[in-house]
């Protein structure tokens, strides 16, 4: 089969390789249908995750038709189309046991992709099954189900429910990328007062009014500005960092209100500043986190009611051999690409 290999740093191509196999009996093969690329993908082209070695399959969402199960699944079998999550989970250690998937220590957490061979393939292999796909309803379509795998929870979870969102806040989004204006998106279910996206390519902020933003920013004109002339001087209850920059997360560290919430989300690959002679007073909270998924059967859900708007988030559409051509356009700035969706050629 093909599949888009990581080779070093600097270094991929679509490449043949072997098939996977079961090899666990929690196991199942999916056969891959609707795929995406993640910002976080770029981040291991550039080295940022070196725990990544070379020769691995890349991805960790995807949309498919499971083919072969192991003998210990029960929640899926041949033929059920399910979503790939972006994190499997053992469901028997003690983080699983809190539905802190992210952190399990069983195997699972964010392996697709990482530490095992992941979703930008014909096929994969998937672990812990039962907990890790999930069947789809009919009546959604891939391109908005392949989203369920990694943005929406991710921006919910690590953003949104991290930054504690309340009717009434003032949120600030820093970096509306696919992330971002998904916690764009998601923040709105908490009726906040205002949501402020920043960002420097006018066209981000335009799709972050479409979704939601009452107020958006040029993250080069200062957007601190802007924020304190909102509240009154008095900055953001809540601000979601979706970039993965110190500067960036140092932004979020200056606009937040004392006693406010800052919530990163950002894959950061050098270490940032945290300017604690100034916020040691001000009672600030600052939470990190890997998304732990739990959120994906009501995401999936309310995305299938169409009470999430997802259709504005793919801009662009490959066919499943054009990877390469589809990772130059997501990774150049000025293409315009928000979420990048490649799909099996229909026989």
């Amino acid at each position: 089969m093909k599949a888009f290999v990581f080779h070093g740093p600097g270094q991929s191509s679509w490449d043949e390789v072997p098939e996977p196999s079961v090899k666990d009996g929690a196991d199942v093969i999916v056969r891959v249908d609707s795929v995406t690329i993640c910002g976080t993908d770029l981040h291991i082209l550039k080295g940022d995750l070196p725990e990544v070695v070379p020769g691995t399959v890349l991805g960790h969402e995807a949309v498919g038709e499971v083919v072969e199960t192991g003998g210990d699944v029960r929640t899926v079998r041949p033929g059920d189309r399910v979503l790939v999550s972006c994190v499997s989970a053992c469901g028997r250690c003690r983080f699983c046991r809190e539905a802190r998937y992210g952190q399990c220590l069983g195997g699972g957490g964010w392996v697709l992709g990482h530490t095992i061979d992941g979703t930008q393939a014909e096929y994969v292999r998937v672990p812990f099954a039962d907990l890790s796909v999930h069947p789809l309803p009919g009546a959604l379509d891939s391109q908005d189900a392949v989203l369920l795998a990694d943005i929406l929870p991710t921006a919910y979870e690590v953003g949104v429910l991290n930054g504690h969102v309340r009717p009434g806040d003032t949120v600030v989004v820093v970096g509306v990328g696919p992330i971002g204006l998904a916690a764009v998106a998601t923040a709105r279910l908490f009726a906040p007062g205002r949501v402020i996206a920043v960002d420097l390519a006018p066209s981000r902020l335009e799709v972050a009014s479409r979704l939601g933003a009452d107020a958006v920013a040029n993250a080069a004109e200062d957007p601190g500005h802007l924020v304190e002339d909102l509240t009154g001087g008095l900055g953001a209850d809540v601000a979601i960092e979706a970039v993965g920059l110190p500067e960036t997360f140092e932004l979020c560290t200056r606009v937040v209100r004392p006693g406010g919430h800052v919530a990163n989300v950002g894959v950061h690959g050098k270490p940032a500043v945290l300017h604690l002679e100034d916020l040691w007073i001000r009672d600030v909270t600052i939470t990190t986190g890997l998304v732990d998924t739990f959120s994906t059967p009501m995401l999936t859900d309310m995305t299938a009611a169409r009470r999430l708007p997802t259709s504005s988030l793919v801009t662009h559409s490959f066919e499943l051999d054009r990877m390469e051509e589809a990772y130059d356009v997501f990774s150049t700035a000025g293409s315009g690409a928000l979420k990048v969706v490649l799909e099996r050629p229909a026989a």
